[in-house]
């Protein structure tokens, strides 16, 4: 999943993306309010780190943008504002979570994990398909009740094909959500390799990944194998 972290002290910023990036995810760090709008308008996300206080725009005043474009993306709003009114205002802008600073880094992954959770247009529940169980959290795999091994970007790669299954997703969509340097996987056999890999571990399932050319992939339930 690829998320997006605009924070303006630049040594915060690196840890928490440097963090993100330990706990697997593709990661985009900004350190303004309006860089990271653009961004937004770029790449689709799965969460949004947003400070408070940033020069251009303010986090409240992004999320606010957001909400009034319809943008459902979960935002996590980070903070030194404790009071009740500050909270108040930073909610009601649309923000779905809040984590007050200092923080330990291991509640924010536990707030980001619990933001996964909650149901969205791309993703409604837990994350299971035809057979195949993906545990968000810990990364585990199960293919019809057996443990499935998977590396990291073959798990993304999954990941966005099931968040968005029956729709055929596009070589570029698949590149920003499962790479950190998404030009790299675009202009070379990268993912075909990958869905090459993943078509051999499901070989045993009822799941299919079809190629619709000069489209992209999609991911399917087949007849029993």
């Amino acid at each position: 999943m690829r998320v997006l972290v605009a924070e303006d002290d630049p040594a915060l910023r690196d840890v928490i993306a440097r963090g993100l990036e330990e706990a697997d995810y593709v990661v985009d760090a900004v350190s303004d309010g309006e860089e990271a709008l653009y961004y937004l308008g770029v790449y689709e996300y799965g969460l949004a780190v947003v400070d408070w206080r940033m020069p251009k725009m303010s986090g409240v005043e992004l999320v606010a943008e957001l909400r009034k474009k319809g943008n459902p993306l979960p935002v996590l709003l980070l903070t030194a504002r404790d009071l009740p009114a500050d909270r108040i205002e930073g909610l009601d802008a649309g923000a779905d979570d809040y984590l007050v600073k200092p923080f330990d880094f291991g509640e924010l992954l536990a707030r980001l994990r619990a933001l996964r959770r909650r149901p969205s247009p791309l993703r409604a529940g837990s994350l299971s398909f035809g057979g195949l169980l993906i545990d968000p959290s810990s990364g585990e795999a199960e293919l019809d009740g057996e443990p499935l091994r998977l590396t990291r970007t073959e798990r993304r790669v999954l990941e966005v094909l099931i968040d968005r299954s029956p729709a055929v997703v596009s070589r570029s969509l698949i590149a920003t959500q499962a790479w950190q340097e998404e030009a790299e996987a675009v202009g070379s056999n990268t993912i075909e390799v990958h869905i090459a890999h993943l078509r051999s571990k499901l070989a045993s399932s009822r799941l299919r990944i079809e190629t619709l050319r000069g489209e992209g992939y999609r991911i399917v339930v087949g007849p029993e194998p």
